[in-house]
């Protein structure tokens, strides 16, 4: 609804009133966030582990998100720059939030259950992405367009109620163990920690390699998802009312390849699911590009919600197995802020750039297949018999 397609349209049609440069401000703020975040994860992240008060900044992080969305239901025509602040702020409490969000993955599953337990977890986001929709549909079936203005900054209100009452329940149920009371000097004793962790990674080597693995293709997958209804709706065609239907498929079969590929996780290793679905990524950008008729990029919607889902589980996974105990929040900072927020400033940009360039959208998705091959190259080298305890390396020593 925020990032993908209610607000992106809202702030294009209305709030910037259809004017050119509402695309480059909306492309800056989600670059500025990304940007933003990627920069402080790895050292909240270390705090987070020395502390061991991940929780308190996953409670932080998301009642800036539920704020600022809110607060997004405020804003209408001529608003431009005070709703872009807003969503740069709350894009930085979601996004900075997944860092700590998915270090507990380690804490919660078993070695031997850690890929259907991320799928799980990916399936119940993918569920409620679907839920939203089916219950903001009344407000979504007269477009996004001024005359509706009132009802979807109404939808922008309830999906902050929608985030806030399912956040709940971690928050409720979860306990941080080892506790310490967290102070100024703990914060530097962070960039020490993390400047370390930069200088000695390649004591990592099976660490960096997926890293860099899952920046080339996290960096597609996510120029994908961010131009998937501007594709649909300005080389296909698509009307609101199609992007909803086409919103509610991608997130059916997601949820589907969520648990299937989780499950299968398990079952074959990360390295392999993952490796699987980059392949099948490929045939989505290639079905994508050949598409001429709506029912044929329906049908490249479905394989894609697979796609989608089926590979940031194995990577969450992946990450899970590969991270050493001791750095667990630091290393997922790094994971999900420096590599995974850095991919999504680079890849719209290079998408716009050739978009523009070549006058023909259909190119520039074409050029994801280099993004996609890279990231299949490096996964290839990764040894996925490493264990998060094996190749730790420790300080100290």
């Amino acid at each position: 609804m925020m990032v993908t397609f209610a607000f992106p349209l809202y702030f294009k049609n209305i709030v910037c009133e259809g004017r050119p440069e509402g695309d480059a401000l909306w492309g800056g703020s989600v670059s500025l966030s990304m940007l933003i975040v990627a920069l402080i994860s790895p050292f909240l992240g270390a705090a987070a582990d020395f502390s061991g008060r991940r929780k308190r900044f996953l409670l932080v992080f998301t009642a800036l998100a539920v704020l600022c969305s809110a607060l997004l239901g405020l804003t209408g025509p001529g608003m431009a720059y005070s709703a872009a602040a807003l969503f740069v702020l709350a894009n930085i409490g979601f996004e900075g939030g997944q860092v700590f969000y998915d270090a507990y993955l380690p804490d919660i599953a078993s070695r031997r259950s850690i890929g259907r337990v991320s799928g799980y977890g990916y399936a119940m986001g993918y569920l409620g992405a679907l839920s939203i929709l089916l219950l903001l549909f009344p407000l979504l079936s007269g477009g996004v367009v001024p005359s509706n203005s009132d009802n979807i900054r109404l939808g922008f209100v309830l999906v902050a109620l929608f985030f806030a009452v399912f956040a709940a329940p971690l928050f409720l149920v979860l306990r941080d163990e080892n506790r310490i009371p967290l102070a100024v000097k703990d914060f530097r004793r962070s960039f020490s920690e993390v400047r370390y962790t930069v200088m000695h990674i390649m004591k990592y080597p099976d660490l960096a390699r997926f890293l860099l693995a899952f920046f080339f293709y996290n960096d597609a997958i996510l120029t994908v998802i961010a131009f998937s209804s501007i594709y649909a709706q300005n080389t296909l065609g698509f009307t609101t009312a199609e992007l909803v239907g086409f919103f509610m498929i991608v997130q059916t079969t997601a949820i589907a390849g969520s648990v299937i590929f989780g499950i299968l996780t398990d079952r074959i290793g990360p390295k392999r699911t993952i490796v699987l679905t980059l392949c099948l990524w490929c045939v989505v950008v290639i079905m994508a590009i050949l598409s001429t008729e709506k029912s044929v990029f329906f049908a490249t919607g479905l394989l894609a919600g697979v796609s989608m889902g089926s590979s940031q589980s194995a990577s969450r996974a992946m990450m899970a197995r590969l991270t050493p105990p001791k750095h667990v929040t630091e290393f997922f900072g790094f994971y999900d802020g420096t590599f995974g927020k850095a991919s999504a400033i680079i890849g719209p940009v290079f998408f716009g750039m050739i978009s523009s360039g070549a006058g023909d959208q259909r190119i520039a998705l074409a050029s994801l297949l280099l993004f996609f091959g890279l990231g299949l190259w490096f996964i290839l080298r990764v040894r996925s018999a490493t264990t998060r305890t094996g190749g730790e390396v420790s300080r100290d020593a």
